[in-house]
């Protein structure tokens, strides 16, 4: 097959998320056989034309001269490119900033599947205006998508429910974390197991002021790392109403995966305050690092962690966490979350679901640990060219 990936500022991983994900599909694919094409930003620090055999077609961007607007201009460049070219599948990752241009997608030549990602509009961060025109250009991905992925059995059931429309549940994916380097706590003055900690974007749906008020509440006086950028105006608002505890520990953003494990494993706790949004790629980072999680209670995150997991509601409930619970006395809870991510998170089973997909959407119906046959081959092919 050969598969287009929109939606990413591009591979390899510099940013997260959707580019992480990106990066492990795209890859995963290649190694399957198949041809596949990640559209990258112009400025992106990767210029290489390829990357382990996945191919890059670099497109402008303009958000880094004129901010939000310029996401959209790229995204229509990411699209007219496509245009001109013969995919047989377009995924689409997300539809903040390119659903306005789906009627551009070339539907009649190419299948175009999207990820929804979560619920975009919710997000506090954005203004009424902003999250009304989030409300429509989610109804626009809708529209100009011949399928849908949910990565969330949260957001398949809103899609259900919200557009009538069936949407395939393919989570997010993580790899298991089995060897521990204490030496990476010394650069941080921590000792194992002394310490809690959250990573999140410093937003207030992920309920980062919510855990540090119960982090004061709690009276404990042990470090409490905070990973994230905190440059935005919330950041710096919560670096400010703290600033007179010096346990609670800003640390920026940290994107080197061995130290983030590291520290997710030897942590105490983990604090997991996000509410909107899918399989959330923090979460299930945390899983496979060995972390005791204390999760926000919401549909999002128990469809994921069930009962091994501990969760809070508000900032009382985060601080008794903190005066109670110690990671050495729940090891269940790490050995059944390491099972969900070995038997359903693992990113290998994820590659292999979306294959399975796109064999699927292009009419070939074939296991995803079996290729397809000369006659199913045929088969596609004759309905790409009824397509077209």
């Amino acid at each position: 097959m050969n598969i287009a990936i929109l939606g990413t500022r591009g591979v390899p991983n510099y940013y997260g998320g959707f580019e992480q994900f990106a990066a492990y599909l795209s890859k995963g694919l290649v190694e399957l056989g198949h041809e596949v094409t990640v559209y990258n930003s112009h400025n992106h620090p990767y210029q290489a034309k390829e990357w382990y055999g996945v191919k890059i077609t670099h497109c402008k961007d303009w958000e880094y001269k004129i901010g939000t607007a310029g996401q959209f201009i790229y995204d229509l460049n990411c699209i007219l490119d496509a245009r001109r070219q013969n995919f047989d599948i377009i995924l689409q990752l997300g539809y903040t900033s390119s659903s306005v241009w789906g009627w551009l997608m070339p539907m009649r030549k190419s299948v175009i599947t999207t990820n929804m990602d979560g619920l975009e509009w919710k997000r506090t961060k954005y203004n009424k205006k902003v999250q009304r025109f989030l409300k429509y250009a989610e109804q626009l991905a809708v529209k100009y998508s011949h399928h849908l992925i949910a990565d969330s059995v949260g957001i398949q059931s809103y899609l259900r429910h919200k557009y009538s429309k069936p949407s395939l549940f393919i989570p997010y994916g993580a790899d298991l974390f089995n060897e521990p380097d204490i030496n990476h706590l010394a650069t941080y003055r921590i000792l194992p197991f002394q310490y809690n900690m959250l990573i999140a974007r410093m937003e207030p749906e992920n309920n980062v002021e919510m855990i540090l008020d119960g982090v004061v509440a709690s009276g404990s006086e042990q470090p409490f790392l905070v990973v994230g950028k905190t440059e935005n105006h919330f950041g710096r608002y919560l670096q400010q109403k703290f600033r007179a505890y010096p346990q609670i520990r800003f640390m920026g953003g940290i994107f080197d995966m061995a130290v983030l494990n590291n520290l997710r494993y030897f942590a105490n706790l983990y604090f997991h305050g996000h509410t909107v949004g899918g399989t959330n790629p923090s979460l299930l980072e945390a899983m496979a690092s060995n972390s005791l999680i204390c999760a926000h209670d919401n549909i999002f995150n128990k469809s994921i962690l069930g009962d091994d997991a501990f969760y809070f509601k508000n900032h009382n409930d985060v601080a008794k966490l903190l005066s109670t619970t110690e990671k050495k006395d729940h090891k269940l809870y790490l050995v059944a979350n390491e099972e969900k991510i070995k038997h359903k998170y693992s990113w290998e089973r994820i590659v292999h679901q979306y294959l399975n997909h796109f064999e699927h959407i292009l009419g070939l119906d074939v296991s995803p640990f079996k290729p397809a046959t000369k006659e199913q081959e045929v088969i596609a092919v004759a309905k790409q060219v009824k397509r077209a």
